[in-house]
């Protein structure tokens, strides 16, 4: 059988790019050499497409880009009929033509349909969630009115831009209960979101969500715990088992999902069999709802009532061997690599 050629976009220009350094190493290091070849596509802090041939060991290391060697210039070309990547080579331009393209990328210009965006319009086949679901799932506020019309509890909340008045502030959230969380309705890894015991920090919270976006969301906080589902596939689905986040202190920020410090994960939860089936046929239930392709990993709250309330949808979850999207889909026999090379073969068809 012939080998397939996989792109491997890694870096990004977003908050999370040291983390889709990691996520990426794990996933070229994983996939099955003897069926597909792989091209690796940074994109560096500034925004730079670089053609990458060195050691892989160099990318979590963040000094992929230092060699110069090893970079080319290179873009994925939307014309159809190229089909896949131009390298901008001193000695002129050539081509890889690609089978499919795994975007390995958290958080904005990555994450959010844009890079599936170009993909689709070059007509290469994209591992995991495509442009519509995408974009649906990395904006908070968009995914929990699709949520909530396919009958999902969702927190209650509010919406403010930055053109509007911060002074409207007080009206805006005079019907939400403390504590409040200001988060950016469109970012991922915690970044600039801020907990809110104390009406007068509403504004200083929300300036500090608009460094990250346009458009922030405040929520009533939701007693209880935090649960994830895994979910895999297109037609049809594969469902993780559930996860849980055991918080001692604040809330699951940026620090806490990658040291762990005051924090632990339980999988699967510390739920019954009948809750955590409860929980899985919400995941499938938002997974449906926002449009998802490939692979995700949905959000919810567990009040103590046994509420599942949901919080949002991660299209490309972290993918390294100790993340929580594999150690679900470990919990029903798909190991590491397994997995990655599933997400392909979906993509592919083979």
């Amino acid at each position: 059988m012939k080998k397939k050629t996989i792109a491997i976009l890694f870096g990004g220009c977003s908050t999370e790019y040291p983390v889709s350094l990691q996520s990426a190493h794990a996933v070229i290091t994983h996939l099955d050499r003897a069926k597909y070849n792989l091209v690796l596509l940074g994109i560096t802090r500034d925004g730079r497409w670089l053609y990458y041939d060195g050691p892989a060991d160099d990318i979590p290391a963040d000094t992929w880009h230092q060699n110069t060697a090893h970079c080319t210039p290179a873009l994925i070309s939307p014309d159809r009929e190229t089909h896949g990547l131009l390298l901008l080579a001193a000695a002129g331009p050539t081509v890889i033509r690609l089978d499919a393209a795994f975007p390995v990328l958290h958080g904005k210009n990555g994450e959010d349909g844009t890079v599936q965006g170009l993909l689709e319009l070059a007509g290469i086949p994209v591992v995991g969630c495509g442009s519509l679901g995408s974009a649906l799932c990395m904006d908070k506020d968009v995914a929990h009115r699709l949520a909530a019309s396919a009958g999902l509890a969702v927190p209650r909340s509010a919406l403010f831009h930055a053109w509007e008045n911060p002074g409207l502030l007080s009206d805006l959230t005079a019907g939400l209960s403390l504590p409040l969380f200001v988060k950016p309705a469109r970012s991922g890894s915690s970044f600039g979101i801020t907990r809110v015991t104390d009406r007068t920090a509403l504004p200083q919270a929300v300036a500090t969500a608009l460094e990250h976006d346009d458009k922030v969301i405040i929520e009533e906080s939701i007693p209880g715990f935090e649960v994830g589902c895994a979910v895999l596939g297109t037609e049809t689905l594969t469902v993780g088992r559930v996860d849980e986040i055991e918080l001692t202190k604040g809330f699951f920020d940026y620090t806490e999902k990658y040291q762990l410090l005051t924090s632990k994960i339980h999988m699967p939860a510390r739920i019954s069999p009948k809750d955590e089936a409860r929980v899985q046929e919400a995941a499938v239930t938002a997974y449906r709802a926002l449009c998802c392709t490939g692979c995700a990993r949905v959000d919810f709250f567990f009040t103590p009532e046994g509420t599942i309330v949901f919080n949002e949808i991660n299209t490309i979850p972290g993918f390294t061997s100790h993340s929580r999207y594999p150690a679900m889909m470990a919990g029903v026999g798909l190991d590491f690599s397994a997995l990655v090379n599933r997400l392909v073969e979906q993509a592919v068809g083979t």
